[in-house]
């Protein structure tokens, strides 16, 4: 193991728990050339990421399903501290009807991701872009999500992407059954906060190739005073930070530097 770099996720752990960032997955080709170290295993891959990120939203959950021991095996490659978030899987929130997602909620849930233990961190539920707010289906899709598994509290986080969710209404309506709206950072997509979540879940998707870091350092410096207004003051909470989509190729980068610049990375 990399002492180091074990080091450096225990400072994590110790400065301030209530900070995650990370990534979109761990499995990319150009990154072979710009994070990972020449010559490292694709099997070494998420023991190498875990160690200089905090957290990896995992997307492969959305298209598949996997199965408990391979949950297992994503806890027992990576450090203590270390989180996943999870897109649950698109046959949940790929409906005309959301009222109607309760076997495939069921079916997820219930697929093994107790096996993460304390490293599972929320659950994403993404919606496609044409899907727009229907406030009684909605609500019946809340009212599904379950509150734990196998004794292991839930976190639940909306990916809503057609502009009708961007509406008091809908902050009140996903605040009532606990759930946080995902604040996105994209031309494409509404960004949607809730002042008073349990928890905030902000998605970055504006990397630009041409920055080193995908966004620039004073972009960052401004989403770091964010996360330590979220997590400071009288009620702190947890905050979780992934750079996605954009210049992929820079999102490594970009979620190192935010974590330096939060004095949680060397």
């Amino acid at each position: 193991m990399d002492t180091s770099a074990s080091t450096r996720q225990s400072d994590i752990s110790a400065g301030n728990p209530r900070i995650r960032v990370g990534i979109g997955g761990w499995t990319f080709e150009p990154w072979r050339d710009n994070f990972y170290p020449a010559g490292l295993s694709h099997s070494k891959e998420l023991q190498y990421a875990s160690r200089q990120l905090t957290a990896i939203e995992v997307n492969g959950t959305y298209y598949s399903t996997f199965k408990p021991p391979t949950f297992a095996k994503w806890h027992g490659e990576t450090p203590e501290g270390f989180m996943f978030s999870l897109k649950a899987n698109r046959f949940a929130t790929n409906r005309r009807v959301l009222a109607e997602a309760g076997d495939s909620i069921a079916r997820f849930v219930d697929s093994g991701i107790s096996e993460l233990k304390d490293k599972l961190g929320p659950i994403v539920w993404q919606f496609m872009p044409s899907k727009a707010l229907d406030p009684g289906d909605f609500e019946a899709f809340l009212a599904l999500l379950p509150q734990q598994v196998d004794g292991l509290p839930l976190r639940h986080t909306l990916d809503v992407r057609h502009p009708s969710f961007a509406t008091p209404e809908f902050v009140a309506l996903a605040r009532r059954y606990r759930c946080v709206p995902v604040y996105t950072d994209s031309g494409k997509f509404p960004a949607i906060a809730d002042a008073e979540a349990d928890f905030a879940y902000l998605r970055l998707m504006r990397s630009e190739s041409g920055v080193r870091t995908g966004y620039t350092t004073e972009a960052i410096a401004q989403w770091a005073q964010g996360v330590r207004t979220w997590t400071g003051g009288e009620r702190p909470r947890d905050v979780f930070v992934y750079f996605i989509n954009g210049a992929k190729e820079r999102a490594p980068a970009g979620a190192m530097e935010l974590l330096r610049q939060l004095g949680l990375r060397g």
